[in-house]
């Protein structure tokens, strides 16, 4: 069982003080990312997810993040399609959270994609 702060994440089920949308799953998943800025220019990072639903992504990096920024990441997805070809979940939204070497990210867009030779470049 995994834990966020006090609570321990199980699939299905939220705590009282939960007030997500979408159950989370805890998955340990590469994953890279890019700050979409027209300011900044492209920055991009590494990370791991810890847990993961179909309404944001909470995931470990090293590089600070700064909430309201937008992003785009591309998630090694654990199924092949047709037992035969690597995935990626790439997905854009909002970093809404970023403390202790974790940052959360509301997904507002997201789609299947196959993995090419350039991995889980975006």
């Amino acid at each position: 069982m995994n834990f966020i702060g006090s609570e321990p994440i199980i699939p299905g089920k939220r705590g009282k003080t939960d007030r997500r949308a979408s159950d989370r799953f805890p998955i340990e998943r590469e994953l890279r990312f890019k700050l979409i800025s027209k300011r900044l220019g492209d920055e991009a990072g590494a990370g791991v997810t810890v847990n993961l639903s179909s309404g944001g992504v909470l995931f470990q990096t090293e590089k600070p993040l700064i909430p309201g920024k937008r992003l785009e990441m591309a998630i090694s997805w654990p199924a092949q399609l047709d037992n035969k070809c690597a995935l990626k979940l790439v997905a854009r939204g909002r970093i809404v959270r970023c403390e202790k070497g974790m940052a959360a990210v509301e997904i507002q867009q997201y789609e299947f994609r196959t993995v090419g030779v350039h991995g889980l470049a975006i």
